[in-house]
């Protein structure tokens, strides 16, 4: 059985133990605060308290721990490599805290500022530079975090010193290799000043329409019409031209475009439509207009113009119009729809020089000279 000396450990154990006892402690206190901070997640203070506490609740008994150590009469070869370990871990608590508490300030910015309001523009230009700043900062305290935690590590410091005499050559490598999260990440703080998007922006990508939902420090989720997801690249904003119906405004005018006879009588057109807007709660009061935009031979291109809040309604706004107006011409103007005329002068001939040239052959070709409707769309 070997000889333990009993006294130097006892004397190494008792710091521990009280240090330990002390820490849980500290930590049962720090998690049960953080519970009751949470039912008042109304308060920045109690949002932000709530995030460190954990981290918290870690580095302190970590804390006491090395307190501990140093009081114990360990060799100084040990007592260094537990005090390193034990910084180690403090570092990495302190990083995960201020990780934390960017994201509670980052939330409770985003709670202030709800985006489902009818006029939500400042809050969403709020939301988007509040994710993709706070984003930022959370990346680079990481980066900053890590680079200290290695720091610690004398080896490390070696081959950094060595990597700085060559600084050129690794930083040309290290540029090219890092280009695209770099790229991202000046493109997300690039999003964040000048704004070209934010979220709940309605835009048209690659031809698909759909809304800004999510913005992250790498991609952007685009959640189409049809509930599928577009994730593009946030570079690809930055380097390519696409469309933002809501950028300054989520007003915006829709068009509504049919082809009618040449002598439609446009006033009852006028009236029908400006009796359908006001009977539509879509419509925003703003514009209700109709224009002759084309003439074509056959027909005439009628250019129905009205507004809405944004671009639901205004689509759904559109339909309205286009079911009701086309309901209105059948059954109010029939002949206004748009036909073709076509002048069958063979059928004329044959009518006037056939044997008998009875009545009924020349009420027919003269019914067809004057250009009777038949029913088909415009060319």
């Amino acid at each position: 059985m070997p000889d333990y000396d009993w006294n130097l450990v006892a004397a190494t154990a008792w710091p521990v133990v009280v240090a330990l006892a002390i820490g849980l402690a500290v930590r049962q206190i720090l998690l049960a605060a953080a519970r009751r901070a949470g039912r008042r997640a109304d308060r920045a203070w109690a949002r932000i308290f709530t995030a460190v506490a954990a981290p918290a609740a870690f580095a302190l008994p970590l804390l006491f721990l090395s307190l501990a150590v140093a009081a114990t009469p360990l060799p100084d070869v040990w007592i260094d490599r537990i005090q390193h370990l034990l910084g180690v871990g403090g570092l990495a608590c302190v990083t995960w805290a201020l990780v934390r508490g960017v994201g509670a300030i980052e939330q409770r910015i985003i709670a202030r500022n709800p985006v489902d309001v009818v006029d939500n523009l400042h809050a969403r230009r709020i939301q988007t530079q509040t994710r993709v700043i706070g984003r930022a900062v959370q990346i680079g305290i990481m980066l900053i975090g890590l680079a200290v935690i290695l720091m610690t590590f004398p080896t490390i410091r070696q081959v950094g010193a060595a990597l700085l005499a060559s600084a050129g050559l690794v930083g040309v490598v290290a540029g090219f290799a890092a280009k695209p999260v770099f790229g991202n990440l000046i493109a997300g703080l690039q999003i964040a000043i000048t704004q070209p998007i934010r979220l709940d922006d309605v835009v048209i990508v690659e031809g698909e329409w759909g809304r800004i939902e999510e913005i992250t420090s790498a991609y952007v989720v685009v959640r189409i019409w049809d509930q599928r997801r577009l994730v593009v690249p946030l570079q690809w904003f930055i380097e390519n031209p696409f469309q933002n119906w809501t950028r300054s405004s989520a007003e915006i005018l829709g068009p509504v475009y049919v082809w009618l006879d040449h002598g439609t009588p446009l006033q009852a057109v006028r009236d029908e439509l400006q009796r359908i807007c006001q009977s539509d709660p879509r419509w925003d009061g703003r514009v209700c207009v109709v224009h002759v935009d084309d003439l074509q031979p056959d027909a005439m291109k009628v250019r129905l113009l009205v507004s809405a809040r944004n671009s639901g309604d205004d689509y759904d706004l559109r339909a309205a119009v286009r079911e009701r107006m086309m309901d209105f011409l059948r059954r109010e103007h029939p002949r206004s729809l748009a036909r073709r005329r076509t002048e069958l002068g063979g059928t004329l001939a044959m009518a006037r020089h056939g044997a008998g040239g009875s009545a009924d052959h020349d009420e027919v070709a003269d019914s067809a000279n004057t250009g009777s409707p038949q029913a088909s769309p415009p060319p």
